[in-house]
């Protein structure tokens, strides 16, 4: 991260000195810490499959309306059109989804180191003891595991480049929907608008996409509640000495 006033680097001594003492709870104060680092944890994984979910929801239905006007008997310039569009918006599809795996990312290892700090106090190196298979003692069972056993692949880290592979899919759909250049063509200015804006919107991403390090300054404002006093008092009091 860039240097900021508004913030400033932790020593381990400092970063452990905010969980020590105790609270007004029978649990000590890094063992609460831990299990919400592990719970915001569990919740950071889950919000990352939704995400996926939800991009590959988009780009599927993208990709399934390119794929129909590109198979279309009726080719003229509004399913060019069309088809541009289409590519232009997978492509900002593709690399917003790029960009919210990296934000996934960064906030799934900024609990995990959470839970690697706090955890020896508590459960000992549970997280960061790996227990893996022993190396195999012949090269038939290492030709065998290799199909059929665990590898230290990350999950998060395919779907990046996954989610790069498919932008670059489309900016090849795109290209193709372009056609081949012709000079002495006339410009076609909705192309041109359609891919400037797929440009401005993925350095959108990169520029103004990113999580905020600056101090929080919130403004806390009070609703006020007053119950509007509509009944004239005369009338309360004639009514109390009507019903004794």
């Amino acid at each position: 991260m860039k240097t900021d006033e508004n913030y400033r680097e932790l020593t381990e001594q400092e970063y452990k000195a905010f969980f020590q003492g105790s609270v007004k709870t029978p649990k000590d104060k890094v063992e609460i810490a831990l299990e919400h680092a592990l719970d915001i944890r569990k919740f950071e994984i889950e919000l990352y499959w939704k995400r996926a979910t939800y991009f590959w929801t988009l780009i599927g239905a993208d990709l399934v309306g390119y794929g129909a006007l590109q198979v279309s008997t009726t080719q003229n310039e509004s399913t060019d059109n069309l088809s541009i569009l289409l590519s232009c918006m997978g492509i900002i599809f593709s690399f917003a989804w790029f960009c919210a795996n990296k934000g996934s990312k960064q906030w799934q290892e900024n609990w995990e180191n959470h839970v690697d700090m706090l955890e020896d106090e508590t459960i000992g190196p549970l997280y960061k003891i790996i227990l893996q298979r022993p190396e195999p003692p012949s090269r038939f069972l290492k030709f065998y595991e290799l199909f059929t056993g665990p590898g230290s692949f990350s999950v998060s880290k395919i779907n990046q480049i996954i989610s790069i592979f498919v932008t670059i899919l489309w900016i090849v759909l795109l290209f193709n929907s372009l056609g081949s250049f012709n000079t002495k063509a006339p410009v076609a200015w909705i192309h041109l608008i359609y891919v400037f804006i797929s440009i401005a919107c993925c350095i959108t991403f990169l520029t103004f996409g990113r999580t905020e390090f600056k101090c929080h300054k919130p403004i806390a404002k009070l609703r006020l509640t007053k119950i509007s006093s509509t009944v004239k008092v005369d009338a309360i009091v004639k009514d109390k000495e009507t019903s004794s």
